[in-house]
């Protein structure tokens, strides 16, 4: 049940950001990465502060909270990397101004619920050395994929924490696709043009559903399958309108409907029918105040009497800004995706179907036993990288 209220937090966030910052772009993110981040902001708050944050992660109480978001970090921590199944790995992170100290009940959630790695560094004076720490940790702990999480001017004199967290998943379809069989079709863009990309195709294994006004394909990854005994089962699973404009509609559904993701998944195999799905690449980055805040949680960012449990600082801190970039990729052999999130606190049956994804369509990224999301996003136009 806890589990659930996380996802439908992760569909709700989702809803709102990919309807009111997705409309020019193709667009990926984790929401599971940001809630994490605001985990990490609830166990240092207090007071209406903490309860507002309590109530947007659909949570009664602290302990409640740590123990799913422990679970979550234990659940990924545990994976075994010399397994054949998909390579997850996730990391947090917590630096503050070198001359404060975290007050112990704070330190003791920041290492032993999140796993943190702990630094100080020199906010007030060599802040730039302090953002290229940070975000040298963030790349290393995403292979690479995300650079400068914290743009240029992101710390200053006033900050006093930050707060970082990535995610990075490679998994293999557990059957891939066969390269010479991709071609060069036409993908319908929302304005009406036509854009040739790269689309892949293959006979076996093919999971897909039909449903009223659109239809689901799941895609697993290497021991990500039905029958897969291994823990960490996952798959992507690509919900394709059936109008080329209906993108916008199925969004709404998803982030309204409780239990969507679990309601609408095809469990059977499905021969014969035309399958396509467009190779795409790109990188989305996004600032997650503005939308955090006008999904209702505004005290957190607020200058007041919220954030007193972290450091000992007689001044009030809040939350300044929340910054997130994500990269995905897929092809014939799988899928490699990441994420980096980080958080400024400063003072102040068979049957045939055809499934043609030629136009603008969902995908998620879910591990199937949990239902937790780590990616979700949309491919308005796969041409762009």
């Amino acid at each position: 049940m806890a589990q659930q209220k996380q996802v439908d937090v992760s569909l709700t966030l989702s809803k709102h950001i990919l309807l009111n910052y997705g409309k020019d772009s193709n667009l990926v993110f984790s929401p599971i990465s940001i809630q994490v981040i605001l985990g990490l902001v609830a166990a240092g708050s207090s007071g209406q502060t903490l309860d507002q944050l309590l109530s947007f992660l659909k949570a009664r109480t602290i302990d409640e909270l740590n123990y799913l978001y422990s679970s979550i970090v234990d659940r990924v921590s545990a994976k075994d990397s010399s397994s054949s199944g998909p390579c997850l790995s996730l990391a947090n992170g917590v630096w503050l101004q070198k001359s404060l100290t975290l007050k112990p009940s704070f330190k003791e959630v920041v290492e032993t619920v999140y796993k943190a790695a702990c630094g100080q560094v020199d906010f007030k004076s060599k802040e730039e050395e302090a953002r290229n720490v940070v975000n040298s940790w963030a790349e290393k702990e995403t292979k690479g994929l995300i650079k400068e999480l914290f743009p240029a001017g992101s710390f200053d004199s006033l900050t006093r924490l930050v707060f970082a967290n990535t995610l990075y998943f490679k998994g293999a379809w557990s059957c891939e696709f066969d390269a010479s069989k991709t071609k060069h079709f036409d993908f319908h863009l929302l304005n009406g043009d036509r854009v040739q990309v790269p689309f892949m195709s293959r006979n076996e294994e093919r999971y897909i559903s039909e449903f009223d006004g659109f239809k689901v394909l799941k895609l697993p990854y290497r021991n990500g399958g039905i029958q897969s005994s291994d823990k960490h089962s996952f798959s992507m699973y690509i919900y394709l309108p059936d109008a080329n404009d209906g993108l916008p509609a199925l969004i709404e559904k998803v982030g309204s409907e409780s239990g969507f993701l679990d309601k609408y998944i095809p469990w059977m195999a499905a021969n014969g029918g035309n399958f396509w799905i467009p190779k795409f690449k790109f990188e989305y980055a996004i600032e997650a105040s503005d939308a955090l805040q006008s999904l209702g949680l505004v005290l957190p960012f607020k200058p007041q009497d919220g954030c007193t449990e972290m450091v000992y600082d007689p001044r009030p801190l809040h939350v300044s800004k929340i910054f997130q970039k994500s990269f995905i990729e897929i092809d014939e052999r799988g899928t490699e995706a990441a994420v980096a999130t980080g958080s400024v606190i400063q003072l102040y049956c068979l049957f045939e179907v055809d499934f043609v994804a030629d136009h603008p369509f969902l995908f998620v990224i879910r591990e199937n036993n949990s239902g937790i999301v780590q990616f979700i996003g949309q491919v308005l136009n796969p041409s762009i990288t």
